[in-house]
């Protein structure tokens, strides 16, 4: 389905009132008002293909139904996420789940709704039915070549793929590590590791980037091969200029500093992009900003500094995407909750007085320097971003025009009660 004009008008006359009294009130009290609405109807989320149904759990899945059965209903799902706030252009596909099989049909149907293509994501952490070798124990750090070479050459195929849709980035997860101690040599298996991503690194056309995502734990319980951030570096630094750490927010052992890591990574030139979630014990997957706001907000206050600091635009001088999947709530309504919640984060950082904070770390005036983010945080911003997307013709509520048309009861008719998407 697809929402019309005029079926976004009237949700937003009906909104009219009560939004221009708020907005209003904060453009009053607000002098940078302006400045950030442009930057909010800059900037854009990706929105992953394997998020578009149910999942996140390793004991079973439980379908909302009308869940997207082909790449070309993804594409529509995120058509209408971006349609109802404006901020989702962007789809990142993950291969071979959502293997196009018309390149130029694919490029023409995102074109209408108005999108394009983020990172291509590898998937050498599952095998597939019709691979000659498995990944059980791994596989670009695989004691076995054959192994390695299969994971390789998936990567370039997707580095293919991705050239034929108009991407310029590959981002790879690795799986690879140990569950017990003695199980692997882990010099051996980075230096295979490394090996395997400088044959992929070669790959790479002249204008690509290639992310390289790290994780603390699972699906391997005593090491991770690239396990934080200080491993990824290395492998980045190692690689050359067109290789980037990637962060996951769930990817961190619990009260990890994030938004220290995410600003000294940006200061060295390393930052390549986001996926964006949330987490209370490991990587839950959870809705962004549902579990730590403040958290978001202060790696978006290190974001903006850190980006000004070396003169980048803030829409593109990063990748930005979410990494979301569960079980418990229609997953288009979470995605809009997501972006909604990183726009808010965003906007609060772009409030921030720097040269006021500036002073006060200079001084060591500890109190204020608190005073000064707090201020931003607290900052009831939602009427800004709201003004943002209705400038830009999305809705003014989202989610509630979403549930207003039914958009899930029409998509089960459409598409049936027991359709389960491709992915995790």
């Amino acid at each position: 389905m697809e929402i019309t004009q005029n079926q976004l008008e009237a949700h937003n006359d009906k909104a009219s009132k009560a939004h221009q009294q708020s907005f209003n009130f904060i453009a009053a009290t607000q002098q940078r008002v302006e400045e950030v609405i442009s930057k909010l109807i800059s900037f854009q989320v990706a929105i992953p293909s394997w998020a578009l149904g149910t999942g996140g759990t390793r004991f079973g899945r439980f379908s909302g139904g009308g869940e997207p059965r082909s790449l070309e209903e993804k594409l529509a799902d995120i058509g209408l996420l971006h349609r109802l706030n404006q901020s989702s252009g962007a789809a990142s596909l993950h291969i071979p789940w959502d293997v196009p099989q018309d390149y130029a049909a694919i490029r023409q149907q995102a074109q209408h709704y108005n999108l394009r293509f983020d990172a291509m994501n590898s998937n050498t952490f599952q095998d597939q039915p019709d691979q000659a070798h498995s990944y059980k124990f791994g596989s670009l750090h695989h004691a076995d070549p054959a192994v390695r070479r299969q994971a390789v050459e998936h990567n370039i195929e997707v580095i293919r793929q991705g050239v034929e849709l108009g991407s310029d980035t590959l981002s790879i997860w690795l799986a690879d590590g140990s569950c017990f101690p003695g199980q692997l040599n882990f010099r051996k298996a980075f230096q295979r590791t490394l090996e395997s991503l400088q044959e992929i690194y070669a790959a790479l056309p002249e204008h690509w980037k290639v992310f390289v995502e790290y994780k603390a734990f699972e699906p391997n319980f005593y090491s991770t091969t690239i396990g934080d951030w200080g491993q990824s570096l290395l492998f980045a630094n190692k690689l050359g200029p067109k290789a980037f750490t990637l962060v996951d927010l769930g990817h961190h052992l619990p009260n990890a500093n994030i938004e220290q890591i995410v600003s000294l990574l940006l200061m060295e030139k390393k930052l390549g992009g986001f996926h964006f979630n949330d987490s209370k014990y490991g990587d839950d997957d959870l809705t962004a900003g549902s579990i730590k706001p403040y958290q978001l907000f202060l790696i978006f206050n290190e974001l903006v500094e850190g980006l000004d600091a070396r003169g980048l635009d803030h829409a593109t001088g990063l990748g930005w995407m979410i990494d979301a999947s569960h079980n418990v709530k229609d997953p288009l309504e979470d995605l809009l909750q997501s972006v909604d919640a990183i726009m808010l984060a965003y906007a609060q950082a772009l409030l921030v007085d720097r040269e006021a904070l500036t002073a006060a770390q200079d001084n060591n005036d500890v109190a204020l320097c608190q005073e000064i983010l707090q201020e931003a945080f607290r900052t009831d911003l939602r009427p800004v971003v709201r003004e943002a997307r209705l400038r830009a013709g999305g809705a003014a509520n989202p989610v509630g025009l979403y549930r207003e048309l039914q958009v899930r009861q029409q998509l089960i008719s459409e598409r049936g009660l027991k359709t389960v998407a491709t992915g995790l």
